[in-house]
């Protein structure tokens, strides 16, 4: 199948099956594939709606998956269960095409983006962005035009958004702002698309000269990922621990902390929902179309004016009775303004239930208004909310760029049942045997916890035949979700991954951190730097010096060495050092995941991946 599909159409069907995919699981189910032949006009019977799934589910697990999903557009062309399906895809709402027989790409592919999210994503850049004086060259964009796809082209706008995601994630002085030319602007896409990575965006089919060109597709998805990790940022109870007060009787902490981002909004929704006497949904999709849910939502959480400096916002319901769809959501949307909330979503999107525009909307009225209080409640376990390590976010970045499905979001909890130790494993080249080997979501309501011991014994047992240190480690540890050994797991396969890349650009030959360490000093002093490293525990690290002058080394004249602190530095001045050098490293081209408290702190793990990925740049050069 991969003969016959390019990169760029395998990212488009991703995208295509992500907006099929509502709840984003990973996999189409009958309700999904309801959803979408009713919005494409194809609307089917139920039992219809099933034959599909059966005809198309290879594994008889009663839902479609990705590869699934390839073979139905590419195999079955012909059969008029796949020709339905098809259909649907082609018709539903908001899709644009691109291409076709006057704009083919180099490859002869057709793309299509949505207009809806271009037409949201734009509104949403111009307001957050909107007193940055760094993109006055190119804001306020036009939402109504293409603008977008050539103002995000110099860098800067992307690098501004990820920075708003995830405050400080690059160092402002690194980003290039005045008299731009080619080489400038591919420095700052670089930056953007290797900090993008590092705060766990998928970039992996995403280059430079793609949001240089401005491919709708790619700059469409890129900017979705990044948004959603501002939106969902505090969608997280060790963040914000009034989340507690959706817990249902009989529930722990941990029960609610195995829940995504997206099931905590559905259940935030449905807890206000349920004060107003208002029936659940399930979805943020067709189960909102009428509007009159968010009526209810807009009403629950406006503000009631009784803490300080909080006026009073009552919402008005005359519009609920409304009989026209569009009309309701126009007035929903206007009592949605009065709280500062009408983002994302336009009557239009509302009414044709767009589940990804919804979900934005949602997000946004959960982060400015929770109306939630933390529940006091002795009985809670409060000290399993002690947040997540460095260490952890950096492993969880890692493996969602990698875009490993299910994303991760809790470390511990969603590498459980190793479904996504196992992708992993395919990143290092460990075969593994999926059809005889694995059980794969969803579990049998009995025995669901003994499906996920198996796997995780077969991770192990993977582990070993890579020869891994697993001394101590078992099955049971990854499933009771063991803190430590996990990490000990997590981290050989990250370095394994990271030495991969330098063993592909070294024609195969083995490496290890003394070669790191050797090149690293060799291509220092042939620069003329006086740097030199030990080891990956040498403290000298801690001031960075070693990590610029590397850089430079690699890139001549890249590193403005006039804003580097040298001497006897503070705390502070090592913490600048080391944020100039992670952005540094990053838009020369290294893709870094280590964090700037890594290298003043001296974390031996996370230094040798900094100087690993250097060291890969640096090979990439000659």
């Amino acid at each position: 199948m991969s003969a016959k599909i390019t990169k760029e159409d395998l990212e488009e069907m991703r995208e295509i099956f992500a907006n099929v995919d509502i709840d984003g699981d990973g996999y189409i189910c009958d309700y999904e594939l309801n959803e979408l032949l009713k919005d494409a006009g194809c609307s089917l019977p139920g039992y219809k709606v099933r034959e599909i799934i059966n005809k198309l589910d290879r594994n008889k697990d009663n839902k479609i998956s990705f590869d699934e999903f390839l073979s139905i557009i590419q195999e079955h062309k012909n059969t008029q269960v796949a020709k339905t399906f098809r259909k649907a895809i082609n018709r539903k709402e908001g899709i644009l095409a691109i291409g076709g027989t006057s704009e083919l790409s180099s490859e002869g592919t057709q793309h299509s983006y949505s207009e809806e999210e271009r037409f949201a994503f734009v509104n949403w850049i111009n307001s957050a962005l909107e007193k940055d004086p760094d993109c006055r060259h190119v804001l306020p964009m036009n939402p109504n035009t293409d603008s977008l796809f050539t103002s995000l082209g110099d860098g800067i706008v992307l690098c501004k958004m990820i920075n708003l995601s995830v405050p400080d994630t690059i160092d402002e002085r690194t980003i290039n702002k005045k008299k731009l030319t080619h080489f400038t602007t591919q420095e700052n896409l670089n930056l953007a698309l290797n900090s993008a990575s590092a705060i766990g965006c998928h970039v992996v089919n995403i280059g430079a000269m793609d949001l240089r060109e401005g491919k709708p597709h790619l700059v469409l998805g890129l900017l979705w990922q990044i948004i959603k990790i501002g939106l969902f940022a505090d969608i997280e109870l060790s963040r914000n621990e009034a989340l507690a007060a959706l817990l249902r009787e009989g529930e722990t902490l941990e029960d609610l902390m195995k829940l995504s981002p997206e099931e905590l909004l559905l259940r935030w929704a449905n807890y206000h929902l349920e004060n107003a006497g208002y029936p659940k949904i399930s979805n943020f999709s067709s189960d909102i179309k009428d509007s009159r849910a968010y009526f209810h939502l807009l009403n629950q959480i406006s503000p009631k004016g009784t803490e300080e400096d909080q006026p009073r916002i009552d919402i008005n319901m005359n519009g609920f009775s409304e009989k026209d769809d569009l009309k309701r959501a126009e007035a929903m949307l206007q009592q949605a303004d009065r709280l500062g909330c009408r983002q994302f979503v336009t009557p239009t999107d509302v009414v044709s239930g767009n589940p990804k525009l919804n979900l934005a909307f949602v997000a946004n009225l959960f982060n400015k208004y929770p109306a939630l209080t933390k529940p006091e409640n002795e009985d809670i376990d409060w000290g399993l909310l002690e947040g997540e390590t460095r260490e952890e976010r950096t492993f969880r970045n890692w493996m969602n760029s990698l875009g490993v499905n299910p994303s991760v979001n809790h470390l511990y909890i969603d590498l459980q049942d190793a479904m996504v130790i196992l992708q992993l494993y395919e990143k290092i080249k460990v075969p593994v045997d999926w059809n005889n080997k694995v059980n794969k979501p969803p579990y049998p309501k009995l025995g669901t916890n003994m499906k996920k011991l198996e796997n995780c014994n077969y991770a192990v047992e993977l582990g070993k035949t890579a020869k891994f240190s697993l001394v101590g480690i078992g099955g049971q540890d990854l499933n009771d979700g063991n803190t430590t050994l996990t990490l000990a797991l997590v981290w050989q396969l990250m370095r394994r991954y990271t030495l991969n890349v330098l063993e592909d650009l070294g024609d195969g030959e083995k490496v290890n951190d003394d070669i790191i360490v050797k090149w690293v000093n060799k291509t220092l002093t042939s620069a003329g730097k006086t740097s030199t490293i030990t080891s990956f525990k040498d403290r000298e690290i801690s001031s960075s010096l070693a990590v610029l002058e590397l850089i430079d080394a690699i890139q001549p004249g890249s590193v403005n060495f006039d804003l580097v602190k040298t001497g006897r530095l503070s705390e502070d001045d090592k913490l600048e050092n080391a944020k100039y050098a992670v952005s540094m490293a990053r838009k020369i081209g290294a893709r870094v995941y280590a964090l700037p408290e890594d290298l003043v702190e001296v974390k031996p793990k996370m230094v040798m991946t900094v100087f690993a990925c250097l060291m890969g740049r640096g090979m990439k050069h000659v």
